[in-house]
């Protein structure tokens, strides 16, 4: 078999994985412990993250085409690829997160949304939170004015409720009060009668 028939199906699956994806970085993993890749590859693929390394060449010839074409820039050295069809800022944040603790690992670019970003860029995108937490973030500032307004229509329930039991207490005094005053204006009347 010729080498090229040999490199065909890895290039058909660098293709399969980039074809649907919303981001793809690139990083250069040279120093890196094997524990310290084993815990980013397990980081990743929590996240839903496809994290493999390919040959540069492969990858070239797989991106030509796409959205993904600016990348050929950056492929010199060593590289893994991160590529994400679900979440389109995950790589970023798991790869700076994991950077954090392990200074060797250097995201070199990177592929998001279809936008070319370089290290900077893509320290920027990991900055973004996850689409959850903006959905969470939203939802929580559109409900914290409804769950004040019922704080307060209970708050004014709970008073108008003390001022109506008041106003009650105070309608049978009331009531009462102008039948002694009748009564009062009979005697009265009675007694020079008599």
């Amino acid at each position: 078999m010729a080498k090229v028939e040999l490199k065909q199906p890895i290039v058909q699956e660098i293709s399969e994985n980039i074809k649907d994806a919303q981001s793809v970085v690139v990083v250069d993993y040279r120093g890196l412990t094997v524990a310290e890749d084993t815990q980013l590859r397990k980081a990743l693929r929590e996240a839903g993250v496809t994290y493999k390394v390919y040959k540069n060449t492969l990858v070239s010839r797989a991106i030509e085409g796409t959205e993904f074409e600016s990348l050929k820039d950056v492929l010199e050295g060593p590289n893994a690829f991160a590529i994400s069809t679900t979440d389109a800022t995950a790589p970023a944040r798991v790869l700076a997160k994991f950077a954090k603790t392990a200074p060797a690992l250097e995201i070199k670019a990177g592929v998001v949304e279809g936008s070319f970003y370089d290290e900077t860029g893509m320290k920027a995108i990991a900055a973004v939170p996850s689409r959850e937490e903006l959905l969470s973030r939203l939802l929580g500032s559109m409900q914290s004015p409804i769950t004040n307004l019922a704080r307060v229509l209970n708050q004014i329930a709970e008073k108008g409720g003390a001022a109506a039991d008041a106003e009650v207490a105070a309608a049978p005094a009331e009531e009462a009060a102008p039948a002694e005053e009748a009564a009062a204006a009979e005697e009265p009347a009675e007694t020079p009668a008599e």
